[in-house]
């Protein structure tokens, strides 16, 4: 018995040695796979991060800002260049004087009086007639603008066949019956009454009557040409 102790004593002794041996080695390979272990994932970490930082320096060197202000250019609107024509003869010598029992003889041609103290000029025919007298289409159209204003009064704007005359009526008293815009009007027919209306003077009324020349696409209140209606209207005083 006492020899068996004595066997066994040096034999625990070597397998205690055996084990702690292997904890050991243990312990120590497990902190160093803690330690490199941290270390390669602090190496990729810094690697992936110096890759971003390559990639965000290349990208800012390709897209590179033009330090120059771009200037962007807008096309203008085309103006109209229409040509503005004068009348041919055979659209003016069938004119009539616009007011009934008016003669040629009996018109004063104000074509050229000033306005406003002499600001502008008048541009158009003052035909004196009492209120109420019939006024006249001085020719064909058709009746483009039916209009009140402050100056004109109750007016009328009736464009040629063609589209490149306006014949204007102003200071009328009343329309005719039934007239309408889009109608059609043939020379000679009644259109409304001589009156004062708008800046007339009550005292003296009158039919202010205009031609204007103007383009066939333009509009009834875009500028146009005037051109005196006087002598156009010399030997058409006849009813059609």
């Amino acid at each position: 018995m006492a020899s068996e102790k004595m066997l066994l004593g040096p034999m625990a002794l070597k397998l205690a040695d055996r084990i702690l041996t292997i904890v050991a080695t243990a312990t120590l390979t497990s902190a160093a796979w803690i330690v490199g272990g941290g270390s390669f994932m602090r190496y990729a970490e810094d690697q992936k991060a110096a890759e971003t930082t390559e990639a965000t320096a290349e990208a800012a060197k390709t897209e590179t800002v033009d330090p120059t202000p771009k200037v962007i250019t807008r096309e203008e609107p085309k103006l109209d260049t229409a040509e503005v024509s004068q009348p041919k003869a055979g659209q003016t010598d069938q004119l009539v004087v616009p007011v009934l029992n008016v003669r040629r003889e009996d018109l004063t041609d104000t074509f050229t009086n000033e306005r406003g103290e002499g600001a502008s000029l008048h541009e158009a025919l003052d035909i004196v007639a009492d209120e109420g007298t019939t006024v006249l289409a001085a020719g064909p159209g058709e009746v483009e603008k039916i209009f009140t204003s402050e100056a004109g009064g109750k007016t009328l704007y009736i464009r040629s066949p063609d589209r490149q005359t306006i014949h204007f009526y102003a200071h009328l008293d009343e329309y005719a019956e039934g007239l309408q815009e889009g109608q059609r009007v043939r020379r000679g027919q009644r259109l409304g009454t001589v009156g004062s209306t708008g800046n007339a003077d009550d005292e003296a009324p009158h039919l202010h009557f205009a031609i204007l020349r103007t383009s066939a696409d333009a509009e009834w209140w875009e500028p146009a040409t005037a051109i005196n209606p006087y002598p156009l209207l010399s030997g058409n005083n006849q009813r059609p």
